[in-house]
């Protein structure tokens, strides 16, 4: 670490806080490594719940242990009475505050809530993820007026997502578009909600405490971002030949650009290369195919003009584009609506913050860093 003399490093950049199998970023490369696969080599291509197991269990499984990861997942997840409670009650917070109040509850249920032993902490970490999208179905259900809808075990996490938030047969197309998605965010890195749930799992605390952190850390706009604005954007910029007079005009207004930019990438982000495919592929199948194609087509071209904006307004700024622009695109052409983009993410997320948990238990070590003190000293009272 930084010495105090030099001061120490900001917001801790540079700083290794953790040695992990799990993830890897490479900014520079454009490089997101997953369990030793680059991104490419698992998103489209694995279910998001093999790569679950490959996060929880070090290798992608077999196909018997995939089959009964997903029995034991989908005889998992309906909520408790006390957990949909919570959700009744949170109906007019938003979608994440929702996420963070249901999942405090979800202990409730497991046999022993403190037991952080290797096999507790994977039980708890299939509790969770299985759980999680009917937390958020159910309450982007409540929240719309509509009743829950319980879940089906003979659909796919991501199948049965999307049903119990609409209510009817899933398209495949659109499942597979939620489940590459979750796989492409399922984990990266030291970011600032991992490393929340790293910190509380180091005290020996339980997962469900670490995971409830790490959801009040992803809240931050500063991490959680904001896809939904993207959306906004586009409908501002309404047809390709208004992109470069909008952005000039935003950028002259000191406004950042939604989906460009990143804290560790200063070159596109590898994970939007991923979701613009799967944004691609689903804009051409499924329902509203023309109203998705459409909006899929000004946002390529809307794309190529803002990256040669930013590049002669921001020169040597690196704003390249980002997780959100494309994440936008795939979640509402799901029928999903931007209040939820951000407990979606979560959905996917929550695999990668378990994993690191069930790490961070192994390694048993308090994760306590030292500050510098900037404060005044020899005070008097009185004086």
């Amino acid at each position: 670490m930084t010495s105090p003399s030099k001061g120490p490093a900001r917001g801790l950049d540079g700083v290794v806080a953790a040695q992990t199998r799990l993830s890897h970023v490479d900014g520079q490369a454009g490089e997101l490594i997953i369990g030793g696969y680059q991104l490419r080599e698992l998103a489209g291509r694995v279910s998001f719940e093999e790569a679950a197991h490959l996060l929880w269990c070090g290798a992608l499984p077999s196909q018997s242990e995939l089959a009964a990861l997903r029995r034991e997942m989908s005889g998992i997840r309906a909520l408790p009475e006390e957990t949909m409670r919570v959700v009744r009650a949170a109906t007019k917070t938003p979608p994440i505050d929702a996420l963070r109040m249901a999942c405090a509850t979800l202990s409730l249920d497991l046999p022993n809530p403190d037991d952080i032993s290797p096999a507790a902490d994977t039980q708890a970490a299939k509790l969770l993820t299985a759980r999680f999208p009917t937390v958020v179905a159910a309450h982007a259900r409540l929240s719309a007026g509509k009743e829950p809808i319980a879940p089906r075990a003979d659909l796919s996490l991501a199948a049965n997502f999307l049903y119990m938030v609409h209510g009817t047969e899933p398209d495949p197309s659109a499942a597979r578009a939620i489940d590459t998605y979750w796989v492409t965010v399922i984990d990266h890195g030291m970011n600032a909600s991992t490393f929340t749930a790293r910190v509380i799992a180091s005290t020996r605390s339980d997962m469900v405490s670490a995971v409830t952190g790490a959801i009040g850390a992803l809240k931050g706009p500063l991490h959680g971002g904001a896809p939904g604005p993207v959306l906004d954007m586009l409908q501002d910029i309404k047809s390709a030949d208004r992109t470069e007079p909008w952005v000039r005009n935003e950028l002259a207004a000191g406004r950042r650009i939604m989906g460009f930019g990143h804290r560790v990438y200063k070159v596109r982000d590898p994970r939007a290369d991923v979701l613009s495919k799967a944004a691609d592929a689903l804009a051409s199948a499924g329902k509203d195919t023309l109203a998705n194609r459409k909006l899929f087509d000004l946002a390529r071209s809307a794309e190529q003009t803002i990256l040669t904006v930013l590049e002669e307004v921001k020169p040597g700024r690196n704003l390249r584009t980002n997780v959100e622009f494309y994440t936008a695109l795939l979640l509402q052409a799901v029928g999903l609506e931007p209040r939820s983009f951000v407990a979606t993410f979560a959905c996917g997320r929550v695999a990668g913050w378990c994993a690191h948990v069930i790490e961070q238990h192994a390694e048993d070590h308090l994760i306590r860093p030292q500050s510098e003190y900037v404060g005044p000293r020899n005070l008097k009272v009185g004086e």
